[in-house]
């Protein structure tokens, strides 16, 4: 079973340390426990997807202490603004656009050019963040699809050793998720619905906000339906070689993969070829994948070739992307 503390300066420092290091810790939050990861560690987010056996790569909230540490990661906007003095800290999340060079994983956002992100009110969270001083990205704390953990025993329960330390500071005051609020258009939109309407910040804002709550081919939020991300140009999997004009997205050794009509699939120009993980390590891989897939999809080449991906632990995660990917991709 996971390691189960009580707050103290001492676990929050060791805990601190861990997420430093890459791996995870379940927090509490005012709203439900979290599952956090170094937000700015791509294969620490993979860990999580892993940790929850969540299937696919959805986008995760971002937790910051204060707006200041928000306005690094996300383009903050005028309606931003009111909303966060009005409701942060506090159980509500922003969908925003990620700032230039947001040094976030793709992970975090599923490839989206948006970011979700929350200033939590806890104190141990707050307290934590402050310690750690690197974003945490944190989804419920319980395995994908299993009921939102509110007390550490929920947490230990539901995802056992793969946590590596749990904080343990009583039940939830809220037990609900946050409200996510998209203000990323020009129209602000609750796409989750939580202890914070949207009538409130619809008062705040002098507008009317609705919501939006059903399943999206291109969803911004936690809880909807993952969107592709689709190329402009075809992608196929488990190529075991490189047609004329494809770009190869390799995993692991390239050694026999070939070219059509000759040649060694290593010798691609540096435009058609990326590999995942030349170790064959699938957090490594599903830390580049959004990435790479991005830098092949350069105009350059014709289409994107991948080689097979073990589809066990996050590798499903993984896969789950790319069958998207290769259904949204123009043919």
């Amino acid at each position: 079973m996971p390691r189960i503390v009580a707050v103290s300066p001492s676990t929050l420092n060791d805990a601190a340390q861990i997420l430093r290091d890459g791996g995870l810790v379940a927090m509490p939050t005012e709203t439900v426990y979290g599952l956090a990861a170094n937000a700015l560690d791509g294969v620490a987010v993979a860990k999580i997807f892993a940790a929850k056996g969540r299937p696919g790569f959805n986008p995760l909230i971002v937790h910051v202490p204060d707006v200041a540490a928000a306005e690094k990661l996300v383009v903050m906007n005028d309606a931003a603004r009111l909303v966060a003095e009005s409701f942060w800290p506090g159980p509500l999340t922003m969908i925003l656009p990620r700032a230039n060079n947001s040094p976030v994983s793709d992970l975090c956002s599923a490839g989206l050019p948006t970011l979700a992100i929350r200033v939590p009110a806890h104190k141990v969270t707050q307290d934590l963040l402050r310690v750690c001083a690197v974003p945490l990205a944190a989804p419920s704390a319980n395995k994908s699809g299993s009921i939102s953990p509110t007390t550490p025993k929920h947490v230990a329960d539901s995802l056992g050793d793969a946590v590596d330390m749990i904080l343990a500071a009583g039940p939830c005051d809220v037990g609900l998720e946050s409200t996510v609020l998209d203000l990323s258009g020009d129209v602000p939109v609750v796409l989750r619905p939580g202890a914070i309407t949207a009538e409130q910040i619809g008062r705040v804002l002098g507008r009317d906000v609705g919501y939006d709550l059903g399943d999206h081919d291109a969803p911004k939020s936690p809880g909807q339906l993952l969107r592709h991300y689709a190329p402009a140009i075809p992608l196929r999997m488990r190529a075991v070689d490189v047609a004329p004009g494809e770009g190869l997205l390799a995993f692991g050794s390239t050694r026999f993969m070939g070219l059509r009509g000759g040649g060694a699939a290593s010798a691609l120009p540096d435009h058609a070829l990326r590999n995942l993980s030349e170790n064959g390590d699938l957090y490594e891989a599903a830390s580049n994948l959004f990435r790479m897939m991005r830098e092949l999809d350069n105009g350059q080449n014709s289409g994107i070739a991948v080689m097979d991906i073990p589809d066990t632990g996050v590798g499903l995660a993984i896969n789950d992307r790319l069958r998207r990917a290769a259904a949204g991709s123009v043919k």
